[in-house]
């Protein structure tokens, strides 16, 4: 059984769509009950076994409740991608105290609450399994207009590769999705899914301009197949974009110059 948060459209669906055509049972977790009902809808038409969940994954009841119902209904969980999360624009600057709790509680907690509900149960099946946690490019170089991302995303990093190193004795495989661009509506649903709680009581900054985001757009199904390849291999990190490699190295060189004997 694949559990996917996030599961009903964008890189979620795709994934759910790659692992059932593996014969893998599916359990689709998301926020939007119109999505999560197409979703599940195409999936079955398609000849899977499917299970769709209404779960916020910033409230730890409800991924709860969704690893019960799941455990309940297929029963041991194989693979669990914790890959809900909100992309919004902005500057730190001009960032209120909810941008920060709106973001941090999807793209963090949400992965925390997802191996608070799965990991144990994962543990003790004695089954093995894989752990897919959605960062982005994102989460390994800081970009401008995505602070508040960019944060979320490198604790979303971070995490995985030492939940990696924990759960090898468990024979648990760990990866960290890092894309880059992907087609997918998950700026439209930063917007019209976040709570009215987590609103702005004026109305939030305009969009950065196009040459803010760099590299080349990719279809959801092309970072699906990379997913399912990445945990046949085993692979920590899947990352997405071949021109990912050049800002990585810029990075990485920047980190190595600073132990020049004039500068250390």
């Amino acid at each position: 059984m694949a559990v996917i948060t996030g599961g009903a459209g964008g890189i979620g669906m795709a994934m759910a769509g790659a692992f059932a055509a593996r014969g893998a049972k599916i359990v689709l977790g998301d926020l939007d009950a119109e999505a999560l009902a197409r979703g599940t809808a195409a999936l079955k038409e398609g000849g899977a076994e499917v299970l769709g969940v209404p779960v916020d994954v910033t409230i730890r009841d409800s991924v709860e409740e969704l690893a019960a119902r799941a455990i309940d209904h297929f029963g041991a969980v194989h693979i669990l991608c914790n890959n809900a999360g909100v992309a919004p624009f902005g500057t730190m600057v001009q960032a209120s105290h909810k941008d920060w709790e709106f973001t941090m509680g999807v793209n963090f907690w949400g992965v925390v609450h997802g191996i608070e509900a799965f990991m144990p149960r994962m543990v003790e099946q004695k089954q093995g399994g894989h752990i897919v946690n959605t960062a982005s490019m994102a989460g390994l170089v800081g970009m401008q207009w995505l602070g508040l991302y960019c944060a979320s995303k490198f604790a979303v990093v971070g995490l995985s590769e030492s939940l990696y190193r924990e759960l090898q004795p468990d024979g648990i495989g760990v990866s960290v999705l890092c894309p880059m661009i992907v087609a997918t509506n998950i700026n439209e649903n930063t917007v019209r899914m976040r709570p009215t709680a987590m609103r702005n009581p004026t109305e939030d900054p305009p969009p950065p301009p196009a040459s803010a985001m760099k590299g080349g757009v990719i279809e959801p199904a092309e970072v699906g197949r990379r997913v399912v390849r990445g945990i046949e291999r085993g692979d920590l990190y899947i990352l997405t974009h071949p021109e990912q490699r050049e800002f990585l190295r810029r990075r990485a060189a920047k980190l190595d110059r600073m132990f020049e004997e004039d500068l250390w």
